[in-house]
């Protein structure tokens, strides 16, 4: 999680001075405007477009994209909440997809999930572990479908050199309270798609249609709805951005010292992960439910196991298990062409990977001795746990 301090209080302060705190109600050199500049030639894509929440930029993708009633969008099984609600409100179904041992899509069943009604891909880079992104992109060419990228929660970590949310027709990011990149709500679009940009613009400002100044790409107006910012939040995304390279390079030093010592002294299994070299999500895995729990149990601070984290599991997210809308005539399974399974038995795999696999903190925010210092412990309780089968009859 980023943190927030002074430079964002001393970075708001002049945008509140100038009484211009609006999405179009500063200069073209507004902090908006920059830090989409700014953050475009980080993250090496043409258009960013900051709207109000990760969920927003979501959505708006997904209608610039041309999602909409009767189509089907492939999902995970372990997300928040928000990625599957998105294609529901532009009229479109989720469907499920299992996740493999590295928490992300699993190539394999987006194969078998495919039917003619999909018509795009939501991979989520879930709690900073990177899709693999090279089998989505092939899948997707091979069957003429979308990929809106979710790098909500792994905002800044890369793929292969490309930074995640840039490698799919279009990318989004949060920057709520919880995210590598915090301003307490916000998120992004990112696109090399001109034409998806525009949309995507016109969609997040219902007052788009009046704006004159805006390139359209030739694309027919909309109406929209409001996502749009504020330019306080564009103040304090500016420093933002500035802290993100190192938090990150943070991430990945107690990653590697932490995953080095429950690996070689403690004989943890990690997830597999998709670009190793720039691995910065610590999660492990066990062969039951019971070891996950147990080791969650005696590592209470730092450490807990996924499934426990019951809003991004499935079977969890009650609105989508019960199918309901805000109207019964605006209920897009009404539109789908078959009956969506969201049932336990919809994805059994998941289920079980989530609940044998323990997520590891690694304290970007503490010094490093200090998470040596609770990789060590962990170690050290876990064999303490496991000392007793050691001299159990049978086992000497």
């Amino acid at each position: 999680m980023a943190k927030v301090g002074l430079r964002e209080w001393l970075a708001i302060a002049p945008v509140i001075a100038s009484g211009r705190l609006s999405r179009y109600g500063g200069s073209a050199g507004s902090p908006l405007n920059r830090f989409e500049s700014d953050f475009s030639a980080a993250f090496g894509v043409q258009h960013t477009l900051v709207v109000s929440s990760g969920t927003g930029a979501l959505i708006a993708a997904l209608a610039a994209a041309g999602i909409g009633p009767g189509d089907e969008v492939l999902v995970p099984a372990y997300t928040w909440i928000a990625t599957a609600a998105a294609p529901l409100a532009v009229g479109a179904v989720p469907v499920l997809v299992e996740i493999d041992q590295s928490l992300t899509i699993d190539p394999a069943d987006i194969l078998r999930k495919i039917t003619p009604n999909t018509r795009a891909i939501i991979p989520v880079h879930m709690a900073n572990v990177v899709c693999d992104m090279d089998a989505i992109m092939q899948i997707a060419r091979d069957h003429n479908l979308l990929v809106i990228e979710d790098a909500c929660q792994a905002v800044g970590l890369t793929y292969k050199g490309r930074k995640v949310g840039t490698i799919g027709d279009a990318g989004a990011y949060s920057f709520n309270q919880f995210k590598n990149i915090n301003v307490g709500e916000g998120g992004a679009i990112v696109t090399n798609d001109d034409q998806l940009f525009a949309r995507a613009r016109m969609y997040h400002d219902i007052g788009a249609v009046f704006r004159g100044h805006l390139d359209n790409a030739n694309a027919p107006l909309i109406p929209g709805i409001n996502l749009k910012a504020s330019q306080i939040q564009g103040a304090m995304l500016n420093v933002q951005l500035k802290k993100l390279t190192p938090m990150l390079r943070r991430m990945r030093q107690r990653y590697e010292a932490m995953a080095d010592i429950l690996t070689s002294r403690g004989g943890l299994r990690l997830i597999p992960q998709h670009d190793a070299a720039n691995a910065a999500g610590l999660h492990v895995v066990f062969d039951t439910e019971e070891e996950a729990c147990d080791f969650a149990a005696r590592n209470k601070r730092g450490v807990h196991r996924v499934y426990d984290s019951s809003r991004h599991v499935y079977t969890f997210w009650q609105p989508i298990l019960e199918q309901r809308t805000v109207h019964p005539k605006l209920n897009p399974y009404a539109w789908a062409a078959r009956p969506m399974d969201y049932s336990p038995k919809a994805c059994p795999r998941s289920l079980d990977i989530l609940k044998r696999t323990c997520r590891i903190t690694v304290g970007e925010n503490y010094p490093l001795a200090f998470m040596r210092y609770m990789a060590r412990r962990m170690v050290k309780d876990r064999s303490m746990s496991l000392a007793p089968l050691a001299t159990s009859p049978g086992l000497s």
